[in-house]
């Protein structure tokens, strides 16, 4: 009966954790890493991301964002939509051509694949004949043209992907009727550019790689006009009127040719080269744009000269007087153009480039072609990222005083609306405002919108201003000098290069109430920082804090300290410091704490700890941690590098004395040797009667080096010395696996200005594995974590209850460790396994809300492993309730990365560029939900005639001319229950897998 009972016990407990926790990967937030490929749509409004690792990422209006992954490990060379239809094709550099379609499920799309197709060639022939190099999605939305390395150009119905041989265009068909006289006529070369005629979308206009052009008649199957370029082609582009075309060459010239003046043309009408007479690199693609009233706009990337400028990645866009040649920070994938009016045929509104670490919108309708600033796809990565932290649940006051200040920022940007807006956006509004900070290796903190899908950026704290640095004040990035040529304008804001390697930005903490910040740097700096909505000009003096408190015998051989501003600073309107610690030595700092409500700041570093109050700008407490064997503690991270090299070296001598020590005493290792084998075999008895899941924890010699290294810092006010008077402390965890407890003895607030802040040391614990302390929270007596300072004070949380006795949680990397307080006897653990290898690497505590009990919640730990395995642990029963697999064990950088939000979700990052959002809570789930469809029918152009495989288009009326068996086909699906129209027949047609 008692086993009975508590069976259903468990099964009560199972059905309320199916409530409470749910593992979801919910969003990608960033820039995508490594793209390759560029495509939009203009009847959808949807653009399109290829990238090298084989994903395909689609973005809308603001929300509306779609992911979908190639089975096949190959970079996407292009993205090609099908003409008013939901479909697109993907081109990978295995030369496999997939379709996807955005297909409604219970009123929201999804990205799937459904159909992929690899061109065969006859038996024998070379690769070249069927490898793919150019893609045209013909305008009837039922043809693909594929041009290939061969010269060939072989053309496959869709959605099908059923090849039509006998409409293919042979590249021997091509050279009948070329002139004897013109060169290249026996080696084409590949196929470089396919481009459908405006106003008659039966003709298409072939490029060659040797220069050659060719107007191909569809119906007629043969050649109308041949243009016999001499040059490299690169690119092709049709005038809108469709007598006229623009070709570009590898030579950095464009040429113009009319389609007018007879059936073989040898020389073009114009023929330019933009910058100038010297060699120059190619122009790889060039676009015109006729305007309303005015010149058209010409823009073309690449061209410049190659010896002064060869290295630079620019698009000149040229308009009347005006030549500008932006210059990019990294390579350019590719770049398009979208226009006003419902038809996409007026003026050029925007122009949209892709390169390879940032998407970059230009406002060509405003004087000066401004940037538009990217709601999305924003590079988190402009500077290397160094740290993150997230703040839940920001009051609106203050999130929209960092809105403020950061529209301060964003002068510079067009006021235009972003341009891309396809799609619906289905998603409920954010039920709470969400900060994620992220700090980064120049220094600056960047504060980031994360309530949504879209991660958007709202403010940039820099503090390289604090310090000399190289930096120089009048480094105008933005303009190129007057009267330069070619006339430059960098763009993008990607800049990947430190002034200087001290100021990265390792740990930030923001308190949310009072609107102080602390960062701090990789130079042993702390900043305390306020909100101002003004713009401020103050001495920001340091105080310097020594860690190692006269210990004898150490010498620190890395970097020095970062030199402060003796002058005033003049600091804009956000997050101004008015306080600076400086640590000696000027170490990384590990961990920092802030307690708004006490006025301090605990800092550590590999060296000890200390406490600053930031009120009477004075150092509370300082204490070293260093052990006398940490002589690595001392070297920093610069020396590393020599330390390995003498430990290698010690390493090969050790290999080399055992050599020889093992030929004079063999006997005697035989019998030590039976002997370590029969010690082992004990201990692996031993092990097997341990209890399967808490197994035994590695104990670690007090040797090892960083022990003294402070890994987490707590503020908390709890019973210390006594259990009737709860007072304020700090608590410190090392690598280790000591912790300290320091009480604080805090004046009365009208003496606060006058008498210092004391501390003592109160409690040492030392845990008997020595295994590094990564978490301490302190639970009240109902077992509920300590609310944030000043949380209470805001009415949002409950007082803790300080009747019953608290407890001390202790996280180390193996174990899971409950303190009694004040008395600290043990009380109960849990033991992460150590056989397998598996560390604590982050933890954090959140609340998970009950998804079907509005009012119900448990506070639990959330726990990242070095193996990437997420756990949730209830507290304060200790207990693991759930376990996740989350992030690949070779994953260092994105374990490292992680960061818990209070509500179960988190953030790590899956490459320099992108964060990957996760969720733990059953409730609480951030993830894009969006519906795309093709708009109305009587919006699309009419002009655009489909084609069937037998050549037949649409008549003037729209109506489809049908033969006898397709309107019996056409009977006989109705009979059968599958009629509708055309889009409907389409979607539910098979679609054949090759």
């Amino acid at each position: 009966m008692k086993r009975f009972r508590r069976h259903g016990h468990d099964s009560q407990r199972d059905k309320l954790k199916q409530e409470l926790y749910q593992f979801n990967k919910t969003v990608e937030h960033g820039f995508p890493h490594q793209p390759s490929a560029l495509g939009y749509s203009p009847d959808l409004d949807l653009l399109a991301i290829g990238t090298r690792s084989g994903a395909i990422k689609l973005y809308g209006a603001p929300g509306v964002e779609f992911m979908g992954l190639h089975d096949e490990n190959a970079t996407v060379t292009q993205v090609h939509f099908l003409p008013h239809q939901l479909e697109l094709v993907t081109l990978l550099d295995d030369n496999s051509l997939h379709m996807w379609t955005l297909r409604a499920h219970q009123g929201v799309s999804e990205l799937l694949e459904v159909g992929r197709f690899t061109l065969t060639g006859p038996p024998g022939a070379p690769p070249s004949v069927t490898r793919v190099t150019t893609v045209l999605a013909h305008s009837s939305g039922e043809l693909l043209l594929l041009g290939t390395e061969g010269g060939h150009v072989f053309v496959v119905e869709v959605p099908g992907f059923r090849e039509l041989e006998e409409r293919n265009i042979s590249v021997e068909d091509v050279q009948a009727r070329i002139p004897e006289e013109y060169a290249p006529r026996r080696n084409l070369e590949c196929v470089e550019a396919l481009q459908e005629k405006p106003l008659n979308p039966r003709q298409v206009l072939i490029g060659y790689g040797r220069g050659l052009m060719v107007l191909w008649d569809l119906d007629r199957q043969c050649a109308i006009q041949y243009f016999l370029g001499t040059q490299q082609l690169e690119s092709v582009w049709w005038m809108e009127d469709g007598e006229h075309i623009l070709s570009s060459h590898s030579d950095g010239s464009y040429c113009s040719w009319s389609t007018t003046d007879g059936d073989v043309q040898s020389q073009p009408e114009k023929q330019d080269t933009p910058y100038g007479s010297f060699p120059c690199k190619a122009i790889s693609k060039v676009l015109q744009f006729p305007t309303k009233q005015g010149p058209p706009f010409l823009i073309l990337s690449g061209g410049m000269p190659r010896a002064s400028y060869g290295d630079r990645h620019c698009i000149s866009v040229i308009h009347s007087k005006t030549h500008i040649a932006l210059d990019f920070t990294s390579r350019i994938i590719d770049f398009f153009v979208i226009r006003e009016g419902e038809q996409h045929t007026g003026d050029p509104s925007a122009l949209v480039v892709l390169v390879e670490e940032e998407l970059v919108v230009v406002d060509l309708q405003t004087e000066g072609w401004p940037v538009i600033q990217m709601p999305y796809l924003v590079p988190l990565h402009c500077s290397a990222i160094t740290c993150s932290h997230h703040v839940s649940s920001i009051p609106l006051k203050l999130w929209e005083r960092i809105l403020a200040a950061g529209d301060l920022q964003n002068t510079h940007y067009s006021n235009k609306p972003w341009p891309i807006n396809g799609g619906q956006n289905l998603a409920p509004e954010p039920p709470q405002r969400d900060l994620l900070l992220t700090g980064h290796e120049d220094g600056t903190v960047r504060f980031w919108d994360a309530s949504g899908v879209c991660l958007y950026p709202m403010y940039k704290l820099s503090t390289a201003g604090v310090f000399h640095t190289d930096a120089d004040p009048n480094d105008n990035l933005n303009q190129g000098a007057e009267g330069e040529w070619p006339p430059f304008r960098k763009v993008g804001c990607f800049d990947p290069y430190s002034d200087d390697p001290r100021l990265g930005i390792q740990k930030i903490h923001l308190c949310k109430y009072s609107g102080y910040l602390t960062v701090a740097g990789t130079a042993g700096q702390i900043l305390v920082l306020e909100l101002n909505d003004e713009m401020a000009e103050q001495v920001v003096s340091a105080t310097v804090v020594d860690l190692l408190q006269g210990q004898d015998g150490f010498r620190w051989k890395g970097h020095a300290r970062l030199d402060v501003q003796e002058e005033p600073v003049s600091f804009p309107p956000g997050f101004q410091p008015f306080a600076l610690v400086q640590c000696q030595p000027p170490a990384v700092v590990t961990a920092i704490a802030l307690h708004s409500e006490w006025k301090l700041v605990a800092f550590g570093t590999s060296h000890g700890f200390g406490i600053y109050d930031y009120q009477q700008k004075n150092v509370a407490l300082a204490r070293c941690t260093l052990n006398p064997s940490d002589q690595l503690a001392m070297e920093g991270p610069l020396s590393r590098v020599k330390s390995i090299k003498k430990s290698l070296r010690q390493s090969f001598r050790r290999i080399r004395r055992s050599r020889v020590s093992m030929r004079k005493h063999q006997t005697t290792n035989a019998a030590k040797l039976q002997e370590i084998n029969a010690r082992l075999e004990a201990e692996a008895l031993q092990e097997m009667e341990l209890a399967p899941v808490q197994r035994r924890i590695e104990a670690r010699s007090s040797d090892d080096s960083f022990t003294g290294l402070v890994r987490t810092l707590y503020f908390a006010d709890s019973f210390i010395t006594d259990s009737a008077h709860n007072t304020p402390s700090l608590w410190a965890g090392t690598n280790g696996g000591a912790v300290f407890a320091y009480m604080l003895r805090l004046p009365p607030v009208e003496r606060r200005m006058d008498d210092p802040v004391t501390a003592h040391q109160a409690k040492e614990i030392q845990l008997m594995h020595r295994a590094p302390v990564v978490g301490l929270v302190v639970l009240d007596g109902r077992g509920v974590p300590l609310p944030e300072p000043l949380e209470v004070a805001h009415d949002l949380a409950r007082s803790p209850d300080m009747l019953a006795s608290h407890h001390l949680l202790v996280i180390s990397e193996e174990q899971f460790k409950l303190f009694t307080l004040p008395k600290v006897s043990t009380k109960t653990k849990l033991k992460l396994t150590a056989i397998d290898g598996s560390r604590v690497r982050r933890v954090g505590v959140a609340l998970f809300g009950s998804s079907r009990v509005e009012d119900y919640g448990e506070n639990s730990l959330v726990v990242l492993t070095n193996q990437g395995e997420l756990h949730v642990i209830s507290l304060p029963a200790i207990k693991m309730q759930v376990h996740h697999p989350c992030i690949r064990r070779e994953d260092v950088s994105g374990i490292a990365s992680c960061v818990f939000t209070k509500h179960g979700q988190g953030f790590y990052l899956i490459s320099p560029s992108e964060f990957e959002r996760f969720s733990l809570s059953a409730r609480w789930l951030v993830e894009p939900r969006s519906l795309v469809e093709l708009p109305d029918k009587s919006t699309l152009d009419p002009s655009k005639a489909r084609l069937r495989d037998d050549g037949r288009g649409y008549d003037g009326r729209g109506v489809r001319g049908v033969s006898d068996n397709e309107v019996l086909q056409e009977i006989q699906k109705s009979l059968e229950g599958d009629g509708g129209d055309t889009e409907t027949i389409i979607s539910k047609s098979p679609r054949p897998t090759f």
